[in-house]
């Protein structure tokens, strides 16, 4: 049984197609500068919480989408908030396996 033959094309308008292939390779990433960064008072005894939850599964949603170790994802994290002149605290690796 013979394979059927793909169908070819061609491009006609080059640089509509060198923009869409520019685009593919484009990031955004939006922080909100209202998002609670830090953790609110639980009210309970013993330490509280440095970091807010939304806090933790924004570095761990990057460290999945990236496919990074922890270190790489506190690292990476520190410099997109340096980019957007955001001077939150990052948590640190440990902070992130734990929770």
């Amino acid at each position: 049984m013979s394979r059927p033959t793909p169908p070819t094309y061609k491009t006609r308008n080059w640089p509509s197609y060198n923009e869409s292939l520019k685009r593919r390779g484009s990031l955004t990433i939006w922080f909100d500068p209202e998002m609670s960064w830090e953790a609110a008072p639980t009210g309970r005894r013993g330490r509280q919480q440095s970091y807010s939850d939304a806090a933790i599964q924004t570095c761990l949603s990057m460290k999945v989408l990236f496919g990074m170790a922890l270190r790489q994802t506190t690292g990476f994290v520190e410099s997109l908030l340096q980019l957007v002149g955001l001077d939150w605290t990052v948590p640190d690796f440990s902070t992130l396996s734990r929770r």
